[in-house]
């Protein structure tokens, strides 16, 4: 085949924002491949378990091994091998990157493996849609004409449906929301993608797309500087037999355990295909489940006229016809006073049964056929069509209603044709749509050319609830509704109305009177089901289409399924989410937690079989396939001992165990997995030998459990959760899962990423670009919470530059001989003090996982104050210290490491002249940073920015002609006041603080009315009354009573001010800084600098508070 590297090297890269000159970014490349060569020469990233031979297995328990000598085991959702990387994928893979590069500075043994998943239906759907373009089109598609067709179109997104049950969770996005790229021809997509247009035929056998795109994602994340053990690669599908025997235990465990079951059940389905369509396998509509619902018999009691004399002849004269309205309040039909039904839409007529007809729309026709409504399955038998203007005015029996007599066809614009069955039963006193709809049908009856009387129907309270007994119509006046056309509020409504009836509303009426609405509705529904007045109904909750291009339904499968939500099982993974005691999973986050939460509250049974694509055969069915999210639950695992298995992907040539796939059978996934131990049995069975089978037992015992699985938040609705609950039932607790980080959608420069607009890079454009450690940067940079994040280029960019600029400052450093070599307790201290405390802050950063805090405080705050003490050396007129130089370029090196570790690299070996790799480098243990330096530090940062304040102001006075004894073009002398005793005023509000505060309750001892009193004999009301408030609620907050009231600077004040003296005269371009030290009252002050006495005559001595002090700027005679 085609070498897909090589073919892929020569290609352009997305051109979102053009970078105005390359070399510094060349030069930055130049070091990373160099670097990334040498890693891999040496093998850095490979790491095993201790090995039995040193360690017996079983001479310490897994737990004390694990003590012993720790380590960290990370992973990510291995991406889907039908395309390149994109920077999506970075981000959720950068979290356990820079994770992995943290922990082996700890002294760590770092798993960080990587996998490919081929399982499913998009490779193989695209692969068919290539053998039958190439059949029309020719090997290279040269019968194309490009002129006569367009062969890019925008796709509109699909309409966000209205949730219809409100208290089940759902997630906002998925992958597939931001798939918004369609073309017509599967060839053209790979050409987009950059594959010549001669070996775009070679796709159309799936094996091939398998070859092809897991050499360019190792290439890709090899290129981006990934610590990587790339022994351990594989890809999923029988085309590696070892996988596809650990698949086949996997679901042999799983049925044996009575997780999988065989039954019918509703499934998204495509009729196109005869399958079932999982997520994987579509287009669009990812994570969109059954939606089920029971549809309402309503019987015809007598057509309109017109309805009749459209339907004459077409229906036998005895026919019982019903419109079927779908709802998901069966508890409610006692209330019904009309039906609904669209005057714009053309409903058909289907036969369901012999002599019984169900007036709905085709869409819902096509949902029902194989759902066990019609008579024949998967048979759509239309007998006619009818107009809904037509159906207005006929009679029909409402099912448990009020109404014996029947009740009307009603007019309702706001019904849509994709949605149920087009026609929707009316219950005004608890739907608030069908109360605002009634009220204008009642007003309007003209217009809409009905009866007034049909839509006057008494409507009857059968729900209590503590809002109203008649809830809709309480809402629709309570939130101002006035027609049907307020449909936010009636949006609103509605949900409120679901989750009030729902949660705290009892039934006033029926066999249930009295009984919770949440007991009653199971009931109710059973109820009309068994009487024959009502069936189960389902359709997609939202619209899927599979990559087949068929837009799918809902069937009743008899199929393989794992019964996830199955009550004892689901307790379990619900406590284990909780963890309320610290030893359950760690999600980073509440919102992470409450979305599990979630998902375990209304997850059910899930198809694990299908009968089309790529994956593992199901051992006792081999007629099915394993699905794609079935598939990949449990294959951390496999990591563990993949390289004992395998020495490439595919399985093809064995690995350092010499085993042969046939000997692994199922007893020995079930010994190296912790869940049986070692028998002759299985030493016969399996002709392994012992001692591959316990260093085998030892990989995983040692590496296991997963300590971090990063992943978008989408994939809570499925993968994540599948992968707890796997985890749960095949492997001893001890195994389980530590933690799951799961991030936002990545947005490019503020925008969602679309192939559409162009908004859109792969990882591939992404390095190309800016380079590795620029692009990793610009990743961290991007965010770390559970809310959508953003990779701005400009971040990139500019990184380029700092990058480059900083290297060179550290290579002039190196050899420089201007840097002196005494330490000084002033702009030293003071440097060397924040390096300390900025590494402490940046590994506390680290531990925590939140990367931008951690390159705020190991990349941009470090360089700051690298440049603030250059700066405070020169306006000092003294050289930087050469060991504090060192020591800050070893420290950027060591910190910067696990995020942009060639840039660290360089400096490492190349300035700092270190024998070893910095990859192998520990994290600088540093002193504890020294508070009252950090204090005089932000104290003289202050001082400098408020003076150069002070400055401005007195320059705009004398630009606006209110000044004129100072100008700044001529020579000038600073003032500063500095007191050492706070305001008389305040220590007396403070005194008074401390005697009305009670520590304990945190609530003040008298009432205000009797403080503001005694704070009115203070005297300067104004500034203390709000200074009394602010300690007040500084206490109520929480903080120390001793830190609030005794307000003593950490630092030598008039030292600090003597100290940035000489740097203050420079800066500025002063002729003369005096500090005078005054005292609250008096005319006088204590010349610091010189000593004595001296008068003081201005009132901006009176500002000077302790760590505030004031400042004046005077002209003088040079």
């Amino acid at each position: 085949m085609a070498d897909p590297v090589k073919t892929m090297e020569g290609l352009q890269i997305s051109a979102l924002k053009d970078l105005k000159g390359t070399e510094k970014r060349d030069s930055l490349i130049a070091i990373e491949k160099k670097y990334q060569r040498e890693w891999e020469e040496q093998r850095l990233f490979d790491v095993n378990a201790p090995s039995t031979a040193e360690i017996p297995l079983h001479s310490i328990t897994a737990a004390e091994l694990r003590e012993k000598f720790p380590k960290f085991f990370g992973t990510i959702a291995f991406p889907y091998t039908n395309g390149r990387l994109h920077v999506g994928h970075a981000f959720s893979f950068s979290k356990v990157e820079f994770h992995a590069g943290f922990a082996r500075m700890q002294g760590i043994n770092v798993l960080w493996p990587q996998g490919y998943h081929c399982t499913g239906l998009p490779i193989k759907a695209c692969a068919d849609k290539l053998v039958k373009e190439v059949e029309m089109f020719g090997q290279e598609f040269q019968k194309y004409n490009e002129e006569e067709e367009l062969g890019v179109e925008k796709v509109a997104a699909p309409a966000q449906r209205e949730r219809e049950d409100v208290t089940k969770f759902t997630a906002k996005k998925g992958k597939a929301a931001a798939k918004s790229v369609k073309m017509k021809y599967q060839f053209q997509i790979m050409r987009a993608m950059g594959i010549p247009i001669q070996q775009i035929h070679l796709f159309a056998d799936p094996a091939y797309w398998l070859e092809y795109f897991p050499p360019l994602c190792k290439l890709d994340l090899s290129n981006f500087g990934s610590r990587i053990d790339w022994r351990r690669q594989f890809v999923t599908t029988d085309a590696n037999p070892y996988f596809d025997a650990f698949v086949r235990w996997q679901m042999i465990r799983l049925k044996e355990l009575d997780k999988i079951k065989f039954g019918r059940r509703h499934t998204i389905y495509s009729i196109k295909d005869g399958q079932p369509c999982m997520d994987h396998d579509r287009s669009e509509g990812e994570g969109v489940n059954p939606q089920l619902y029971v549809a309402i018999k309503m019987r015809v009691l007598e057509f309109t006229p017109t309805a009749q004399e459209t339907l004459k002849g077409k229906l036998p004269d005895d026919a019982n016809v019903f419109l079927v309205p779908a709802t998901l309040r069966a508890e409610t039909m006692y209330g019904q006073v009309a039906c609904f039904v669209a005057p714009k839409i053309t409903y058909g007529i289907y036969e369901a049964a012999p002599n019984e007809y169900y007036v709905m729309t085709e869409r819902a026709a096509r949902n029902m056929a194989h759902q066990e409504i019609f008579a024949e399955e998967g048979l759509i038998k239309k007998m006619t069509e009818i107009q809904g203007s037509d159906l207005i005015g006929t009679l029909v029996n409402a099912p448990l209603s009020f109404h014996k007599a029947g009740v009307r066809v009603l007019p309702m614009d706001t019904i849509l044709e994709t949605k149920g069955t087009g026609v929707v039963t009316c219950v005004p006193s608890d739907s608030p749509d069908d109360y605002a709809t009634i009220i204008e049908l009642v007003k309007k009856s003209d217009y809409y050319k009905i009866n007034k009387e049909w839509a006057e129907l008494q409507i009857i309270p059968i729900i209590k609830t503590p809002t109203s007994d008649l809830l809709a119509p309480a809402l629709v006046k309570k939130m101002k509704i006035s027609s049907p056309k307020d449909v936010k509020q009636l949006k609103e409504a509605k949900e409120l109305a679901y989750k009030e009836g729902f949660y705290q509303g009892h039934m006033l009426v029926g066999d249930f009177k009295g009984e919770k609405v949440a007991d009653a509705k199971p009931k109710v529904r059973a109820q009309l089901i068994e009487a024959g007045l009502a069936f189960e109904y389902a359709e997609p909750e939202n619209r899927v289409v599979s990559r087949s291009g068929d837009e799918c339904t809902v069937a009743l499968m008899e199929q393989y399924y794992i019964d996830y939500g199955e009550e004892s099982w689901r307790a379990v993974a619900t406590e284990y989410v909780e963890n309320k005691d610290g030893s359950g999973l760690n999600t980073y986050s509440s919102d992470a937690r409450n979305a599990f939460l979630g998902v375990l509250d209304w997850l059910k049974q899930w198809a694990c079989a299908r009968t089309y694509g790529l994956g593992s055969k199901l051992p006792w069915a081999p007629e099915f396939l394993v699905e794609s999210l079935s598939d990949s639950t449990i294959y951390m695992s496999y990591y563990t001992v993949a390289h004992y298995l395998h020495s490439d992907i595919f399985g093809r040539e064995k690995g350092v165990g010499k085993i042969a796939p046939e000997q692994m059978v199922d007893e020995v996934w079930d010994y190296i997995f912790a869940r049986t131990e070692l028998t002759d049995d299985v030493l016969v069975k399996s002709r392994i030998p012992k001692d591959t089978l316990e260093a085998m037992r030892r990989e995983f015992e040692y590496f296991y459990p997963l300590d971090l699985r990063a992943s978008g938040k989408d994939l809570i609705n499925n993968h994540l959760t599948f992968f707890l609950y796997n985890h749960i039932a095949l492997f001893p607790r001890e195994y389980w899962p530590k933690s799951i980080r799961v991030n936002g959608h990545l947005q490019l420069n503020g925008e969602k990423m679309s192939k559409s607009t162009g908004n859109f890079m792969t990882l591939d454009d992404v390095v190309k670009k800016f380079g590795a450690d620029a692009s990793r940067i610009a990743l961290a940079d991007a965010g770390d919470t559970i809310q959508d994040s953003n990779f701005v280029e400009d971040v990139a960019n500019n990184t380029i530059l700092r990058l480059h600029s900083l290297r060179e400052w550290c290579e002039e450093m190196a050899t420089s001989q201007e840097l002196r070599a005494e330490m000084n307790d002033f702009e030293d201290a003071l440097f060397d003090n924040e390096i300390n405390a900025l590494i402490q802050e940046a590994r506390h950063h680290y531990e925590e996982t939140n990367y931008k805090m951690a390159l705020k405080s190991c990349f941009y705050d470090l360089i700051n104050a690298k440049d603030i003490y250059r700066a405070s050396c020169v306006a000092a007129g003294i050289p930087m210290n050469k060991a504090l130089i060192f020591k800050y370029m070893r420290l950027q090196a060591l910190s910067l490491t696990p995020i942009a570790p060639h840039w660290a690299e360089y400096i490492w070996l190349e300035i700092l002249d270190e024998s070893r790799t910095v990859q192998l480098a520990r994290w600088p243990q540093v002193p504890d940073p020294d508070a009252s330096l950090s204090a005089a530090r932000a104290y003289v940062l202050t001082t400098q920015s408020n003076i150069t304040s002070a400055e401005s102001v007195q320059v705009k006075k004398l630009a606006k002609g209110k000044q004129a004894n100072f100008d700044p073009k001529k020579p000038k002398r600073l003032t500063i006041f500095v007191t050492r005793e706070f305001p008389k005023w305040q220590t007396e509000c403070i005194e008074l603080v401390k005697e009305t505060w009670d520590s304990a309750t945190k609530t003040q001892k008298c009432s205000d009315k009797e403080l503001s009193g005694r704070v009115a004999k203070i005297g300067k009301v104004k500034e203390a009354m709000p200074f009394v408030q602010r300690l007040k609620k500084r206490l109520r907050d929480g903080e120390p009573a001793s830190v609030v009231m005794e307000r003593k600077l950490a630092f030598d004040e008039s030292k600090t001010v003597a100290a940035v003296v000489p740097s203050l005269k420079r800066a500025a371009g002063l002729v003369k800084v005096d500090v005078l030290v005054v005292a609250e009252g008096s005319k006088t002050g204590t010349d610091l600098l010189h000593g004595g006495e001296v008068e003081v005559k201005s009132p901006i001595a009176e500002l000077a508070v302790p760590g505030q002090p004031s400042f004046l700027f005077e002209n003088i005679e040079a």
